[in-house]
């Protein structure tokens, strides 16, 4: 393995597929405490992969490899925080539901997980033909939405738990509560219109690995 594939982008991204297993203990936990730090920890990962994009392109450090790995740590880290949040949001006590959603629908897995196993199977299609499918500009929107769904999730929970806990009753913490309320319905929509339309763009995009030709 040449010294540009062991790379500092790359290694950040495999650092960042190491976390996966801690975040989905942290995120799991009923502790107050573990859950900021799963907050935290996926805060810091999300950071991690604009990093590792940033090193790559600015010192010209993009290999096939990272263009693999890449799409890979963000699966995983997809996995071990929405998987988590759709069963603690099962779970039926009166803090569990989301804001404006409740229990999550078991459709929208489907939505975002299916469209990633597609991706995955298209992706190893296309490598088989020579063909390394980066993740592009709609994947990393997608993505990005994801991400600020899932974050302000994670940190909803914890901080419901302290508020609740520190009897907490002024404007500043209306003012918070109402927007975190507000931003996770939101940030959904987005997330999944996007998944959507980056599963169209992909396909569009590498029509040529399918046969189809202008």
């Amino acid at each position: 393995m040449s010294h540009r594939v062991l790379n500092l982008p790359n290694l950040i991204t495999v650092s960042r597929i190491a976390l996966c297993p801690v975040l989905f203990w942290l995120v799991m936990s009923s502790d107050t405490s573990l859950r900021f730090a799963g907050f935290a920890l996926f805060t810091l990962a999300g950071l991690s992969d604009i990093l590792d994009g940033y090193i790559a392109r600015r010192d010209d450090l993009v290999t096939d490899l990272g263009k693999l790995l890449d799409p890979i740590a963000d699966k995983l880290l997809l996995m071990v925080t929405l998987i988590p949040i759709y069963l603690i949001s099962h779970r039926g006590g009166p803090l569990d539901g989301l804001p404006w959603i409740g229990p999550l629908p078991l459709w929208v897995l489907f939505v975002i997980f299916g469209r990633e196993l597609f991706i995955t199977i298209f992706r190893a299609y296309a490598a088989r033909q020579g063909v390394v499918i980066a993740a592009g500009w709609s994947g990393k929107r997608k993505a990005m939405f994801q991400m600020f769904f899932t974050g302000a999730v994670l940190l909803w929970y914890p901080l419901v738990d302290v508020g609740l806990e520190k009897g907490w009753e002024n404007w500043l913490w209306d003012l918070g509560w109402m927007g975190l309320q507000a931003w996770v319905p939101v940030m959904l929509g987005f997330a999944l219109l996007l998944t959507v339309y980056s599963l169209i763009d992909y396909l569009w995009s590498y029509r040529v690995v399918v046969g189809i030709r202008d």
